[in-house]
C-alpha cells in the first residue's frame, strides 16, 4: 500500500502528482496484471521468439 503524507501547506494537486509518481514507479500496476495473467513460461519464451523474428524481418528488409 502507498502512503503520501500531505504536509501542512502543499496543495491536494501537489500530494496527488506525487502519488501518481510513486505509483508508477512502484509498477504496482504491471504487478498485479502479472500476477492476474499468469502466462506459462513456455509461452513467454515463444510470444519473445516471435517478437524477435517479427522486428527482424522489420529492420533488415531492403526499402
Amino acid at each position: 500500500m502507498l502512503i503520501i503524507n500531505v504536509k501542512d501547506d502543499e496543495s491536494i494537486d501537489r500530494a496527488l502528482k506525487r502519488y501518481k509518481r510513486k505509483h508508477q514507479k512502484t509498477q504496482l500496476r504491471q504487478e498485479l496484471n502479472r500476477r492476474k495473467n499468469f502466462v506459462k513460461p513456455s509461452v513467454k519464451r515463444r510470444h519473445e521468439v516471435l517478437k524477435a523474428v517479427y522486428l527482424n524481418k522489420k529492420y533488415n528488409t531492403q526499402g
